[in-house]
């Protein structure tokens, strides 16, 4: 992981509250100076009980903010914590944390500067996974999401308590990865909720055979990325693809057409733009084996195959007042074959790719794409997958902006 780095120095006020993983937050804060940015740290009294201040004031070679009235110099301590930071990051997060976040509460130092700033809030969730999926927790967490806090959601594993399972914290890595996204990233799309699909299907023959293609995931893992970057919220449904996912969007993994057909018409729901860049397969076998086929016992001579369900098709028929872009892989008449699915499909735009080339296309960094709706073709030339990204997410958002 390389995290990004900044052209001007900035702060990240990063708030460490009472839990087992606070001693992560050393390393989260290391790699957010080696990026280049000031961090000024920010305890619980909890806190104090895993790691002590001493560790953070050697680090950050600054004073370590605890209690209201423990800073004589700065009386109203609160205030000037939250104007100075440009991004307040919250790692590990309790459940309690999170809890007087939802509800207003600001009852010490922590939390009547996360009351007090206007900052982007970034929150890394460490918990029992009984506590992170109570409904409580969840409930707390869907009402910050929907005031615009950001968070990346905590990972599975092994747990201090000693069970298995989601409410571990996210690597350090991972966290310092999305704290810089937010530092450096346009804000353009906050208030919006991207359904992004990527990679392709697997279509299964029998347990250990079936259909699929060459994609890698790559096209859609950018588009989370930039608008991840840009102030959205994320849903990725992503096929069986090998690259990471990037942190703090939420993630539907999926195996088959029909699953990811399921899942975004699920999400779609709750989206205000989709963007469909997944290989979904045409086809699948007709009745799969249950069991390994074996050429001497159950010779393959042929596979029955059935059409899958038209997942563009549908949410474009369904869009109202979203915006639902559709991508086009072509070999070649790119141009033709995209308008002609473009008018099948019913979607706002498509963005056509050749994928022919040994430059672009499946598995690479680029993308060779024009832009296609029912008025015009915009040729956007060879780009890089990232830039592609953003260029997608632009002509998305002033779709949106032409339609109100």
């Amino acid at each position: 992981m390389g995290v990004c780095g900044s052209s001007e120095e900035k702060t990240v006020l990063l708030c460490v509250t009472g839990c087992i993983a606070a001693y992560k937050s050393c390393e989260i804060l290391r790699l957010l100076q080696k990026a280049g940015y000031r961090v000024k740290v920010l305890m619980t009294e909890h806190a104090t009980q895993f790691v002590g201040p001493t560790t953070f004031r050697a680090l950050t070679h600054e004073k370590v903010a605890i209690g209201l009235f423990d800073d004589p110099e700065d009386p109203i301590h609160h205030i000037s914590l939250a104007q100075e930071a440009d991004v307040v990051l919250v790692a590990p997060a309790t459940a309690n944390s999170i809890a007087k976040m939802a509800h207003g509460i600001a009852d010490d130092l922590m939390s009547t500067t996360l009351l007090a700033t206007k900052a982007p809030i970034l929150i890394a969730p460490a918990m029992n996974s009984g506590m992170w999926s109570a409904a409580a927790t969840q409930e707390n967490v869907a009402v910050l999401k929907n005031r615009g806090v950001h968070f990346i959601q905590p990972d599975s594993g092994y747990l201090a308590c000693g069970d298995v399972g989601s409410g571990r914290l996210p690597t350090p890595e991972a966290i310092a990865d999305a704290t810089c996204s937010l530092l450096q990233g346009s804000t353009d799309l906050v208030g919006e909720h991207v359904l992004i699909t990527a990679g392709p299907t697997h279509e299964p023959i029998d347990p250990v055979r079936y259909i699929a293609n060459r994609s890698s995931g790559k096209m859609g893992l950018e588009l989370a990325r930039a608008a991840r970057d840009r102030g959205a919220n994320v849903t990725l449904i992503a096929g069986p693809i090998e690259l990471p996912i990037p942190a703090g969007i939420e993630t539907i993994h999926v195996q088959t057409a029909s699953q990811m057909h399921n899942a975004a018409v699920k999400a779609f729901g709750c989206s205000t733009i989709a963007i469909l860049a997944a290989a979904v397969a045409d086809y699948t076998p007709s009745a799969p084996s249950d069991h390994k086929l074996k050429k001497a016992v159950d010779p393959i001579d042929s596979i029955p195959l059935i059409q899958t369900q038209d997942i563009l098709a549908e949410l474009s028929s369904n869009k109202e007042d979203r915006i639902v872009i559709g991508f086009a892989a072509e070999t070649n008449d790119v141009v033709d074959y995209a308008e002609a699915k473009l008018k099948r499909k019913g979607c706002d735009a498509i963005v056509a790719n050749d994928v022919s080339r040994s430059d672009a296309g499946f598995g690479s960094s680029n993308n060779r794409a024009w832009w296609v709706t029912s008025s015009s073709v915009d040729d956007l030339g060879l780009l890089e997958k990232r830039a592609l990204a953003d260029e997608i997410l632009s002509r998305s958002l002033l779709f949106k902006t032409n339609l109100k």
